[in-house]
């Protein structure tokens, strides 16, 4: 940013390299008050209640310390919920990387004509489109006892009766993780098919001429050009899944019997079930510091990258 003589002069205070360097930050003043203000000063908060008596239902709330950290990891309602969560989260990412990886290939092969490959373009993204709340609405019909995908089931003979799938604690958690996989994967596939297009044409040249098979083609050239788009996808989705609420509420709501119990849930009704805010406080904490731990390695990729 330059400066002319007569306003060099209007700030006799202040050298022209401190404004120079002060400049920036002015720019970006509006957007890290807006920050410290929805994003910091929350966070300080939580942390403060979390360190102090049941906050807001009581007048005068005392300092306990860790005692509500205590509580909280003591609890067998949050260990459930923390292998719960383990659990859809990791075979979410999983399955997330092996169906979009699937379909982004297929979108990418020359041998599907161009307007199939636009209409399954359409078809295969269609899930993404669609807000958590239509998905949970969608798939409870789909799955409800008397619905379609148990009228197929028994059909083909797979299934001898009807299955209660989010009724039921032992299907429950694999229904859900089902769902959250089909509702995430196009963003995997829109990512690696961007990946794909980009792997230079040469490469499977001087592997055909060299006589790789299809599977050695896909193992050392296509694995190792999106391995970085893999990372970066991964733990992402491994932070957004991790956090997931809303999409649980609307199916099983934590049901049954804390079956599909995960962090989200669990704090939320900690809050607004019992009232107990301070242990939901720190139960919101200790999310906090695990998904800054994926974050933490999310950013050193990303440097190690660049």
């Amino acid at each position: 940013m330059a400066f002319s003589k007569k306003e060099r002069s209007l700030h006799p205070l202040i050298s022209y390299r401190t404004r120079r360097a002060i400049a920036p930050y002015l720019y970006q003043a509006p957007t890290i008050i807006l920050l410290t203000v929805l994003m910091l000063y929350p966070i300080i908060v939580v942390v403060r209640y979390s360190l102090m008596d049941n906050v807001i239902m009581n007048k005068h709330p005392a300092f306990v310390g860790f005692q509500n950290y205590v509580a909280v990891l003591s609890d067998a309602t949050f260990r459930a919920s923390v292998g719960n969560t383990l659990y859809f989260t990791v075979m979410s990412v999983i399955f997330h990387l092996i169906v979009g990886l699937a379909f982004a290939m297929l979108l990418n092969a020359k041998v599907v004509k161009p307007l199939v490959r636009s209409v399954l373009r359409v078809l295969y993204i269609m899930p993404w489109v669609f807000t958590a709340t239509i998905i949970a609405i969608i798939w409870r019909l789909l799955l409800n006892p008397s619905g379609v995908v148990n009228y197929m089931l028994q059909s083909m003979g797979i299934i001898g009766e009807n299955i209660e799938w989010f009724s039921s604690s032992a299907a429950a958690i694999h229904a859900l993780t089902f769902v959250n996989i089909w509702a995430g994967y196009p963003f995997y596939m829109v990512s690696l098919l961007a990946g794909l297009q980009g792997i230079p044409s040469d490469l499977y040249e001087a592997a055909v001429i060299d006589g790789a098979s299809e599977f050695q083609k896909f193992r050392h050239i296509t694995i190792p050009q999106l391995s970085p788009i893999i990372i970066s996808i991964a733990m992402l989705d491994f932070i957004w899944t991790m956090q997931v609420f809303s999409l649980v509420w609307m199916t099983t709501g934590g049901g049954p019997i804390h079956a599909t119990e995960v962090l989200g849930t669990y704090t939320y009704k900690l809050a607004f079930s019992t009232y107990q805010f301070s242990m939901a406080s720190a139960s919101a904490v200790i999310i906090l510091v695990l998904s800054m731990s994926v974050a933490f390695f999310y950013v050193r990729h990303q440097k190690a990258r660049d």
